[in-house]
């Protein structure tokens, strides 16, 4: 049996007790109810309604068989109240830049409630610097992620690029620190003076690289490079094997002085943003405005 049209004729001339009540109810003309019964009923070979002076009425094999025609019915109607759910539901991939260490992007957070609201959603996570992050995001290799630069400026993302937009999530400072035992060396603190000195620098994509650059160009100075690195980690490794200075997260910087002995320069400090980028373009996608949602809420409290 196929005809799912007859099952609803059965089910409603069963609960009104009239073909013309169940036809209203259906929005179907009595005569097309009535030829939905007898189809159903010429299928089955069973006989399912009595007529009598008030309507119709089952008969024993009637009132058998409209439990599992109910169920039947209730069961479409799950059926396609989850299909169109389908619809309704996130689905895809979402990659993601991340940068530095997961604890301090709330990384965790931010995945336990992607899982939560968009379970269907399987995120993609590509670590590196702030620059590989926006160089990916600008190729379409990355659908969001974070990005460090000084408070209120926005990426530098050339010209003809994409237009890319971003939340600032928090603010924080980079410190310069020095091997321990470099105190006398850290008597001046001036930038030509720490210029002067040996220093283990970055490349030009990450972040400690644009804000030392930054700040040094506004002294006509660089760096007296001595190393370079990729990772803040290796930095500081550096630093305490007596190598030269770097730049350090402020809460990096200050857990490496107290258990290392480390020297922070004092009266030094570079004033930086951790915010989240997306190409402006793709700002309503569902999926990126629920990531967006999410941050929201994880960096409000």
């Amino acid at each position: 049996m196929h005809d799912i049209k007859a099952l609803r004729a059965f089910v409603a001339v069963a609960h009104q007790g009239s073909v013309s009540r169940a036809a209203a109810e259906l929005h179907l003309t009595q005569p097309a109810v009535s030829l939905k019964l007898k189809q159903l009923q010429d299928t089955l070979g069973l006989t399912l309604f009595q007529r009598h002076a008030q309507g119709l009425s089952l008969t024993t094999d009637g009132y058998a068989l409209l439990p599992s025609a109910e169920s039947a019915l209730a069961a479409l109607l799950a059926f396609s109240i989850s299909a169109q759910s389908m619809h309704e539901t996130l689905r895809g991939r979402l990659r993601i830049g991340t940068i530095v260490d997961p604890e301090f992007i709330r990384l965790g957070a931010l995945l336990h409630q992607l899982v939560q609201r968009i379970p269907q959603v399987e995120t993609e996570l590509h670590h590196g610097t702030s620059g590989f992050v926006l160089e990916a995001l600008l190729r379409r290799e990355l659908d969001v992620g974070f990005y460090l630069e000084s408070p209120g400026q926005m990426p530098n993302t050339g010209e003809g690029a994409p237009a890319v937009e971003m939340i600032e999530l928090t603010q924080f400072a980079y410190h310069v620190i020095a091997p321990a035992g470099w105190a006398s060396r850290l008597a001046r603190t001036d930038w030509p003076s720490l210029a002067a000195l040996p220093w283990i620098v970055t490349p030009p994509r990450s972040v400690h690289y644009r804000l030392l650059a930054q700040r040094l160009l506004t002294h006509g100075l660089t760096p007296n490079r001595v190393a370079q690195v990729d990772q803040e980690p290796c930095m500081i490794d550096l630093v305490r094997a007596g190598v030269g200075l770097a730049l350090a997260r402020d809460a990096n910087a200050l857990q490496e002085r107290q258990e290392r002995g480390l020297i922070i320069a004092q009266g030094i400090s570079l004033p930086c943003a951790l915010s989240f980028v997306w190409l402006a373009e793709r700002r309503d996608e569902p999926i990126i405005a629920a990531v967006r949602g999410v941050l929201a809420d994880i960096w409000s409290s």
